[in-house]
């Protein structure tokens, strides 16, 4: 298997002035774990885009920063809706020998016969299954046949999934639906409204500008006072 890797840099644009560095085609990031210091980076966003329709949020890559390099999953990402581009993302250092928590995307397979034939609409409740496993372990994605589907009111349970327990410990409700048959009614009810953009952009926008006042405050406990300079001078 090919390993995925990524080049970044650090990046010292926070709060909104990052709006400009996506007009020059950069995507805010930041870098963290348990064993390191949280990092704001900068990557190039068509890099990204590539990497992320590899990788998605459960394969491990690399991410390299000048002459260091970690092994991380990509995590969080934002996207605007109106483009569908990223617009901020998280990597998630990992330990490659110590076991997550991980969301793992579920995909449908085949044409359910029941939504075949009109008899009724499929709908997909759970799109992500929650899993516990080695880094490396982490399933690409869950599949699930549709084609068992025939009749409204047909179900797959989380625990019907097809997932190798010898490595992956599913986290999720073993009794909840991913997905079921449902008339067309049951199917409009049952279907929430998307964010709109605006407020995607504000989400990313809140993240910077806390990440900005947590810098200004790691700034502060760095620096150290008058007093104590005037005291550390006077006793020399």
């Amino acid at each position: 298997m090919t390993k995925l890797s990524i080049a970044v840099e650090p990046r010292k644009i926070l709060g909104k002035k990052v709006k400009r560095m996506r007009s020059e085609g950069l995507l805010p990031a930041n870098l963290f774990g348990k064993d390191i210091k949280s990092e704001s980076l900068q990557v190039q966003e068509k890099d990204f885009r590539k990497l992320f329709k590899e990788a998605g949020e459960t394969g491990v890559v690399e991410v390299k920063i000048k002459d260091k390099s970690y092994p991380a999953l990509i995590h969080n990402v934002q996207k605007d809706p109106a483009t569908d581009k990223s617009i901020h993302v998280d990597f998630h250092k990992v330990n490659l020998k110590e076991k997550i928590t991980a969301h793992v995307p579920v995909k449908l397979i085949g044409e359910a016969p029941a939504e075949k034939s009109g008899v009724g609409l499929l709908l997909q409740i759970i799109n992500e299954i929650e899993v516990e496993s080695l880094p490396n372990d982490i399933p690409p994605q869950i599949e699930v046949d549709a084609l068992k589907l025939e009749e409204v009111g047909q179900t797959i349970h989380v625990k019907d999934l097809k997932i190798d327990t010898s490595k992956v410990e599913v986290k999720s409700d073993p009794e909840d639906v991913v997905v079921s048959v449902q008339t067309a009614e049951m199917k409009e009810e049952a279907v929430e409204e998307a964010p709109a953009p605006e407020e995607v952009e504000a989400i990313a926008e809140k993240g910077e500008e806390e990440e900005a006042g947590e810098k200004k405050e790691e700034g502060k406990e760095e620096q150290p006072s008058d007093s104590s300079q005037k005291g550390e001078n006077k006793s020399e």
